[in-house]
């Protein structure tokens, strides 16, 4: 077995990290094996480079070695690539073509960036993993393959489960061995060591004298982020190599390439997840805002039965005045007008009774009669107008009186009297 330096010779490794080497033991140890394997870790960390060596080190070596960037491949063509397609399969499929697990057979097959497939791909995956069977599309033959598989990820994939876009039983099946890369910003002695190999190697590659870095500019380096990790660095490197006349690189000029410069290295109590936190806020405002509502809703059915079942309007009125506040607010119809008559107000029918109706008892409380005849409600109305018209008479058309003395209130009496055009 190699040692963890010769593996980083071999395959141009650079720095010295704890973590990082960690990493390179481990997929030293699982190369002889045939054990799936999800390598994680943040964009630009070098991911790409343990499925190599896994790869270089197993009994495969001889076969295959394909390299699938999941993210980069249409979802509607995604299928058709990795497993292959039948002639007239969908439009354009003019010929029967082999996918990468029919081509990469005996093999190992990289599936970079495995977070991003496609929920219907992830369950053809899943079956490919458990048994090495899948389906060309168009074809309803069963082939066999036999690959290894290595992918990666930059998503946290359990928060990509709990929130359904990757399968939890693929997870499992795809992590038997979990291999993590650091990033940069955790890999404080490496960040400079990495830099002068790329300023030697871009020195070398532009013909031009290598880049160097003051102490300042040094320090510089070790405190920022590196959101972008070595991909970033090389990029930067390759950026003053190219642009500075001055092969003496200052803290000023290193800085002037480094986008929001102001995000050190140094520790800082951040919420990664307050968007996602705000978000929930709101949704439970929500949640509680539509049960109140649904909860008013059925205050409201409750009052109108009460008010459609009894005659009299008022005493309803008054058993229910806080439900009746809450409901239409204090800018609403005063809470005594609320009698029978109201049902106008509230933008409620009058109960309609064509016929004789038969009703089935509700509870002992509520005794209706078996039935309600128009006349009734004609000759109740008859009723209310002769009793409105002589307290009138004996009031001396004093409203305030004539209402006090029918036991309702004046602004009642007055729509009445609007009502029956007395």
């Amino acid at each position: 077995m190699e040692s963890v330096q010769a593996i980083k010779q071999r395959f141009e490794l650079i720095g010295n990290d704890p973590k990082l080497n960690r990493a390179i033991e481990k997929a030293v140890q699982v190369a002889p094996t045939d054990i799936s394997v999800l390598v994680t870790g943040e964009s630009g960390v070098g991911k790409e480079s343990i499925p190599k060596i896994i790869h270089s080190l197993s009994h495969r070596k001889h076969a295959k070695y394909i390299a699938v960037n999941c993210g980069a491949i249409p979802e509607g063509t995604i299928d058709s690539e990795l497993f292959g397609h039948e002639k007239g399969a969908f439009t354009g499929a003019t010929q029967t073509r082999s996918g990468y697990f029919e081509v990469a057979d005996g093999g190992t097959i990289f599936l970079d960036e495995v977070g991003e497939l496609p929920l219907t791909t992830q369950v053809r995956l899943l079956r490919v993993l458990e048994n090495g069977e899948f389906l060309k599309v168009g074809s309803s033959q069963v082939q066999k393959t036999n690959v290894r598989i290595v992918a990666a990820t930059n998503v946290h994939m359990y928060e990509a489960i709990k929130k359904e876009k990757f399968r939890e039983d693929l997870y499992y099946r795809l992590s038997t061995v979990e291999i993590n890369i650091p990033p940069l910003r955790e890999r404080q002695e490496d960040i400079h060591l990495l830099f002068r190999k790329f300023a030697s190697d871009f020195g070398q590659k532009y013909k031009m004298p290598t880049i160097r870095l003051d102490d300042d500019a040094v320090q510089l380096l070790l405190k920022y982020r590196w959101p972008g990790n070595i991909r970033q660095l090389r990029n930067i490197a390759e950026q003053i190599s190219v642009l500075e006349e001055s092969r003496q690189v200052s803290w000023s000029t290193l800085n002037s390439y480094l986008p929001n410069s102001g995000s050190t290295n140094l520790p800082a109590v951040v919420n990664q997840k307050k968007a996602e936190s705000d978000f929930s806020n709101e949704r439970e405002i929500l949640y509680k805002v539509l049960f109140d509502m649904k909860s008013d809703l059925n205050d409201l059915k409750k009052l109108t039965l009460e008010l459609m079942k009894n005659d009299n309007g008022e005493k309803v009125q008054e058993e229910n005045e806080g439900l009746i506040r809450k409901i239409y607010g204090e800018n609403g119809e005063d809470v005594e007008d609320m009698d029978r008559s109201s049902l106008e107000v509230l933008h409620l029918p009058e109960p309609k009774v064509e016929a004789p109706v038969s009703r089935p008892p509700v509870e002992d409380k509520y005794h209706f009669a078996e039935e309600i005849e128009e006349e009734e409600t004609l000759s109740l109305q008859e009723k209310e107008v002769e009793l409105i018209k002589k307290s009138l008479e004996r009031n001396r058309g004093k409203r305030k009186a004539a209402a006090a003395e029918l036991g309702i209130s004046e602004r009642t009496l007055y729509r009445k009297i609007k009502q029956y055009d007395l």
